[in-house]
């Protein structure tokens, strides 16, 4: 059994990663990003970075910080193919927030009301047709930057002024999206294919529940609720190994915000009392065949 991850550099997930392999006795092989180098008509024949041919092996898990450089890898080894966890497919669809809103809109999963425009002008149109507050976002990004709660529209002018004069072309697509009125928490749940592994509450007096952003993770209970409208979300976006963001609503309804593909879950562990590395890990090895 050959396994490889590709990483920007070691953060404490790949080492939980590294050692769960290790414990069902095997050790990956891990491969740099900045280390990559490949030849776009060669074929899985080609070497890898660590010395071995790519088609020997048996999966790929991607792990990189860089969106773009593990989007891009698994593109070319999706191609030859190799298989990846997660696929280029759910990776490129994750990594976007307008094409996870379509996929999941396409799916019929309950999410937040958004819409989207090129212009300061027309943002600003769209805004004012969700409603202050809305929520202005980047297509792209994670950890919660860039994130900006408008209340009127002197703040969504002073913002869409802000974002015109950055010179990513990304920060000229407007994304805005309903603002949800949740119980200063949201949810982060683990899926796992169709299983819905563990989820987390995570709590702040700040609109923003991000962990890497000050947010306390508490043990979240995966109700039949729960669990469906995961399993319908992840399906929509291709399935994998994802986390899920959601938003408990006013009503009592769940909607997911968004979908991660290369999740964080050194923080989730403990307050839910599941082992996320070693199942994660168990998932890989069955879907490439072997007995876990």
């Amino acid at each position: 059994m050959r396994v490889a991850m590709l990483v920007t550099h070691i953060r404490p997930e790949e080492k939980l990663l590294v050692s769960a392999f290790e414990a069902q006795g095997i050790t990956p092989d891990v491969i740099l990003d900045r280390d990559l180098n490949f030849d776009l008509l060669g074929d899985a024949d080609q070497i890898a970075p660590s010395g071995r041919a790519w088609r020997e092996y048996d999966v790929v898990l991607e792990r990189c910080v860089s969106t773009s450089r593990g989007t891009y890898a698994l593109g070319v080894l999706n191609s030859w193919g190799v298989r990846t966890i997660n696929s280029f497919a759910t990776a490129r669809i994750c990594e976007d927030k307008l094409l996870t809103t379509l996929a999941l809109a396409r799916a019929g999963v309950p999410q937040p009301q958004a819409r989207v425009a090129f212009t300061p002008e027309s943002a600003l149109q769209a805004v004012e047709m969700l409603g202050y507050p809305a929520v202005l976002k980047p297509v792209t990004g994670s950890w919660g930057r860039l994130l900006a709660r408008v209340a009127d529209r002197d703040t969504a002018e002073t913002i869409l002024e802000h974002r015109q004069t950055l010179g990513d072309y990304h920060q000229h697509i407007y994304y805005a999206q309903e603002y949800v009125q949740k119980p200063q928490r949201d949810i982060r749940a683990f899926v796992l294919g169709e299983r819905t592994l563990c989820a987390i509450y995570r709590t702040s007096p700040h609109w923003i529940t991000n962990t890497a952003r000050g947010g306390q993770a508490s043990n979240c209970p995966v109700t039949p609720e729960l669990a469906d409208i995961c399993a319908r979300a992840a399906a929509a976006v291709g399935g994998g190994v994802l986390a899920l963001d959601l938003f408990e609503t006013p009503d009592g309804g769940l909607v997911v915000n968004e979908i991660n593909h290369t999740m964080e879950f050194r923080n989730s562990s403990a307050p839910t009392g599941v082992n996320i590395a070693e199942a994660v890990v168990r998932f890989a090895l069955e879907g490439a065949g072997v007995q876990a």
